[in-house]
């Protein structure tokens, strides 16, 4: 969907869907989801910087559950990536990082901007997952006068995604978990807050662990993975791979810890420098 026009009728839509708690697939068959987004409702929630510390520490006393962690990177988005997994019965329990707006659940979804948190919410019960913390993860952020944010993340359990990236309906839904989380928005942090850039890799670092340490106490086996926070936030797309890559690989404290990881890295730029930090560090890995 190429408008913004269009792509908050397809918001507009996809309330519907969730308030109704079904839709109609292109064969004409009405799909309900009424007990998936009520499970994944009853399942989320929005845990505290320091519960994910603690967190932490208990994920990386256990022993790794698999010898290995299989790599993919594809120049596509988030849902792509996620439907291509999940269409594998053997891929386990999918998560899915959602590059979150700090201070709007969904981002702009609702007037039709586009970016990958958007897509996501468009194509999914999502939102109304996020809409349950207003008070504790967006209003919180708010109120910072950092564009830092926080360490803060929502996770929302077995969602249901019912549309692909063109805003059709899926024939059946299938079920993927998000993890909410904002990365520091650098460009605001250049701007407003210039002598605390130096800080960024080390603030990055630290919320990458705690997500990453999310996803495995929550028992997901494949993740889907990106350029997160290279967009609008402007954060370096080689310091992310570069910090991905230290965690992930072979000698990193979640290598192992997951069966298989594809990064979904989108970028449509001629001499695509995105997806070239990331080649860089995962191409070799991939399989």
């Amino acid at each position: 969907m190429s408008s913004r026009t269009g792509r908050a009728y397809l918001a507009k839509t996809t309330l519907e869907v969730m308030e109704v708690g079904q839709y109609v697939n292109p064969r004409g068959e009405t799909v309900a989801i009424t007990a998936e987004m009520a499970a994944c409702n009853a399942g989320s929630a929005c845990f505290e910087p320091e519960t994910l510390t603690e967190m932490r520490d208990e994920v990386l006393r256990t022993p790794a559950p698999f010898t290995e962690t299989a790599f993919q990177l594809e120049n596509e988005t988030t849902l792509e990536g996620a439907w291509s997994l999940a269409a594998d019965a053997t891929t386990g329990r999918i998560g899915v990082l959602n590059f979150a707006s700090a201070k709007n659940p969904g981002g702009g979804f609702l007037g039709g901007s586009q970016a990958q948190e958007e897509s996501l919410a468009r194509s999914s019960a999502l939102y109304a997952s996020l809409n349950l913390f207003h008070k504790q993860y967006y209003e919180t952020h708010r109120r910072l006068r950092s564009a830092f944010y926080s360490d803060r993340m929502i996770y929302s359990p077995a969602c249901p995604v019912f549309r692909d990236d063109a805003g059709s309906f899926l024939k059946s839904s299938y079920q993927v978990d998000f993890l909410t989380s904002a990365a520091p928005n650098a460009g605001a942090i250049q701007k407003n807050e210039p002598v605390h850039v130096s800080e960024i890799p080390q603030v990055f670092m630290a919320r990458m662990d705690k997500t990453l340490a999310l996803f495995a106490a929550q028992g997901c086996q494949t993740l889907v993975l990106g350029a997160w926070g290279c967009g609008v936030f402007r954060n370096s797309p080689d310091l992310v791979a570069r910090l991905f890559s230290e965690f992930l690989q072979s000698g990193g404290p979640y290598f192992g810890r997951f069966k298989q990881i594809r990064f979904s890295v989108l970028d449509r730029s001629e001499e695509k420098p995105i997806l070239r930090a990331f080649t860089n560090y995962f191409a070799r890995s991939s399989v």
